[in-house]
C-alpha cells in the first residue's frame, strides 16, 4: 500500500469528527454526494485499492452466489445514487431502497437522530424516495461484481388490505434489474406496516406476492424484513407462514422502538422512529439464532443490526445468518470495516 492510500484511507476518525459536526441527515447527503464525486473521478482506483480489496469467501444461498458475506442495508442508498459503486467501498451486495410505487417525501424533518454515546441512530424517515420508476431508469446497467437487491414496500396512503398491488407493482419494474427482492413489512415509521406480520395478512400478501414474482420469466428470490420486537409465540406464526409459502429467505432485522438501557440525553432517547446500531445487536442476533432453529437452517437469514466488527459479524454468523447487513455500524466505522469483517470471519 503506497503512503497516499495509507494515508488516506486512516483518515476516516477525522472524516467522522467533521460530518458528525453536521444534523445528521444532512452529512448523509454530503457523504453520498462526495462518495459519488470521487468514486466517478480520476481517483477511484485509488478508493477500490484501499477497500476493494477484499478477500473472496463465497456463500450461495437462493441460487445467488455472493462473492463474500458482507452486504449494504437498505435505507442507505434508497434511490440507487451509488448503485454502480458500492463494490468499490469492498461490499459483495447491496440493498436499495426501501422503494415505494409513487414518489414519497417521507416524514417533516428533522427524522434523523444520532446517538453517539450509544454508537446508534433512530429513524423515523417514513420511505422517504423518489418512486421506483426513477429507480429503475437509473439502473440501467447492472455491475458485474455487485449483486443488487430490490426493497420495496408501500405507499403511506395504500391500505394495508391494498398493499400487496403495491409491492407487485415495484416488483414489475424492478425485476429485470435487480437480482433479488426484500418485502419490508417491519419499518416502524408507516402507520400500520407492522401489522402486515400478523399471521393472517401476512399470509394474503406473501401468497399473491411471493405467487406474482414466481410466475415471471427468470424468477428472482424473494426474501421478507422483519422487526426485531416480535413477542416468541408471533416470531414463531410468522416463520410459518414464510416456511409454508416457500419464501426464499428472511432478512433480520429491522430496527427495534425499545429504548431500553440507552445513555444518550433523554432529548434524543424520546425521539420517535427506529433504533438501530449497538443496542439492537443481541435482540437481532436473538431472532437470527431463534428462526434458525425453528426451521432447522431451512430458511436462509441475512443478519443485520448493531455489526461493528468482525466479531459482531461472528456472532450472527454462528446464530444461523449466511450474509450480513452494514448500516449503523458503516456510519459509525467507515468504509474500512467491510475488510475488517470478510477478513476476520
Amino acid at each position: 500500500m503506497s503512503q497516499t492510500t495509507f494515508l488516506i484511507s486512516n483518515m476516516y476518525p477525522l472524516i467522522k469528527s467533521l460530518l458528525f459536526q453536521m444534523p445528521p441527515e444532512q452529512a448523509h447527503h454530503f457523504t453520498m454526494h462526495a462518495l459519488r464525486m470521487f468514486l466517478n473521478s480520476p481517483l477511484r482506483p485509488l478508493f477500490r485499492a484501499m477497500w476493494a480489496n477484499v478477500p473472496d469467501k463465497p456463500v450461495t444461498i437462493a441460487g445467488l452466489t455472493f462473492r463474500h458475506p458482507v452486504g449494504l442495508a437498505a435505507g442507505f442508498d434508497k434511490d440507487g445514487v451509488l448503485y454502480p459503486h458500492w463494490s468499490d467501498l469492498g461490499f459483495a451486495f447491496a440493498e436499495l431502497g426501501t422503494v415505494t410505487p409513487r414518489p414519497q417525501a417521507g416524514n417533516e424533518k428533522p427524522r434523523l437522530f444520532r446517538l453517539s454515546e450509544d454508537q446508534a441512530l433512530i429513524n423515523r424517515m417514513g420511505f422517504n424516495n423518489e418512486g421506483v420508476e426513477a429507480l429503475s431508469r437509473r439502473l440501467s446497467r447492472s455491475p458485474k461484481d455487485l449483486i443488487i437487491g430490490g426493497n420495496i414496500g408501500k405507499n403511506k396512503d395504500t391500505p394495508n388490505e391494498q398493499a400487496a398491488r403495491d409491492y407487485i407493482h415495484c416488483i414489475k419494474h424492478l425485476h429485470p434489474l435487480v437480482d433479488y427482492f426484500t418485502i419490508n413489512i417491519s419499518s416502524p415509521n408507516t402507520p400500520g406496516l407492522r401489522s402486515l406480520q400478523e399471521k393472517e395478512p401476512l399470509n394474503h400478501l406473501i401468497r399473491e406476492v411471493v405467487d406474482f414474482a414466481r410466475s415471471l420469466p427468470n424468477a428472482k428470490p424473494v426474501f421478507v424484513k422483519i422487526a426485531p420486537d416480535l413477542e416468541e409465540d408471533a416470531l414463531g406464526e410468522l416463520v410459518d407462514v414464510l416456511m409454508a409459502r416457500k419464501v426464499d429467505g428472511v432478512v433480520a432485522t429491522n430496527t427495534t422502538l425499545s429504548r431500553t438501557g440507552l445513555k444518550s440525553p433523554t432529548a434524543l432517547t424520546q425521539q420517535s422512529g427506529g433504533l438501530s446500531g449497538k443496542p439492537v445487536k443481541s435482540k437481532s442476533t436473538a431472532v437470527i439464532r431463534f428462526i434458525h432453529q425453528q426451521t432447522q437452517g431451512q430458511l436462509p437469514i441475512i443478519g443485520v443490526g448493531g455489526i461493528f466488527s468482525p466479531e459482531d459479524a461472528l456472532e450472527k454468523l454462528e446464530a444461523g445468518a449466511s450474509l450480513i447487513q452494514l448500516y449503523t455500524g458503516f456510519v459509525y466505522e467507515g468504509p474500512g470495516l467491510v475488510k475488517r469483517i470478510v477478513k476476520g470471519i
